[in-house]
């Protein structure tokens, strides 16, 4: 399991406009990278949502937020427009990233079990070593425990 101090694993995705996006790209910035299960849910909202509404906040500390699903493209897109989202969300469809920052566990749906992808995020700092991480997150209060643990770097 991934744990403060480590390397940020090597990986590779696509972002919500259809470029690619890697590991490397998270060098020269402090990064909150967050995991969410899935585009226009409740708890995924409200998480969203409150990473946006903090934006101006977090740009002026330099910090890059980064959301991360396994949604495609054009789910990502309609989340981002409806709700005007302000900052980068990587699909992760083939659940490689997932798989590489050890966020995937088992959950029970509707009496079965399937593999899913529990929230957790990462605090990033600009060499690509991971500073904090909340795992599992609880939605509320979520923005305030990650701007304390940024404050604390």
């Amino acid at each position: 399991m991934l744990k403060v101090g480590d390397k940020t694993p090597e990986f590779q995705a696509i972002d919500s406009e259809g470029s690619p996006f890697t590991s490397e790209d998270l060098l020269g910035s402090v990064t909150v990278l967050y995991f969410y299960p899935k585009d226009e849910t409740p708890g995924c909202t409200k998480e969203a949502c409150d990473f946006r509404d903090k934006m101006a906040d977090l740009e002026r500390r330099g910090i890059l937020v980064i959301g991360v699903s396994p949604d495609n493209l054009a789910s990502h897109q309609n989340f981002i427009e409806n709700h005007e989202l302000n900052f980068c969300l990587l699909s992760d469809s083939s659940l490689e990233m997932c798989r590489l920052f050890e966020v995937l566990s088992e959950k029970n749906v509707h009496g079965k079990k399937v593999q899913g992808v529990e929230r957790t995020t990462f605090i990033i700092d600009d060499k690509g070593i991971i500073r904090w991480i909340e795992r599992p997150v609880t939605v509320e209060n979520h923005i305030t425990r990650v701007l304390r643990a940024l404050d604390d770097l």
